[in-house]
């Protein structure tokens, strides 16, 4: 299961990486561009503030687990891109988006926070 957990892992904090990033480096207008007309619905700071949680957690998912330090915090991390994919989910329902990608995020998210409370890292 360990393997397993560790492929989770690693595309999951690639994933939220990119995506954080994105939300950081990009103007809203730029991001509108590439198909996320949901920030129209919310202030810089606030998609900024999602962008810096997305980084937040990529690294909480490996920086921890790779170290040996503080290992409780890869499913704490987990746990919080869940929720943050659960709010995203709710967004996209009412725009009436699609919320597919998101869902299958936090589903994996929320997954991997159940492998690694059951199994060391």
């Amino acid at each position: 299961m360990s393997v397993v957990a560790w492929i989770l892992q690693i595309v999951l904090a690639l994933v939220f990486l990119a995506a954080g990033v994105t939300k950081l480096a990009r103007p809203r207008p730029a991001l509108v561009g590439a198909g996320m007309a949901w920030v129209d619905d919310f202030s810089d700071s606030t998609v900024k503030t999602i962008g810096v949680l997305e980084v937040l957690g990529a690294v909480g998912l490996i920086l921890p687990a790779v170290t040996g330090v503080a290992t409780w915090l890869v499913p704490v991390a987990a746990v919080g891109l869940a929720l943050t994919m659960a709010g995203a989910v709710v967004v996209h329902v009412r725009r009436k988006e699609t919320y597919v990608p998101p869902l299958v995020l936090g589903v994996l998210a929320l997954a991997l926070a159940v492998i690694r409370l059951g199994t060391p890292v």
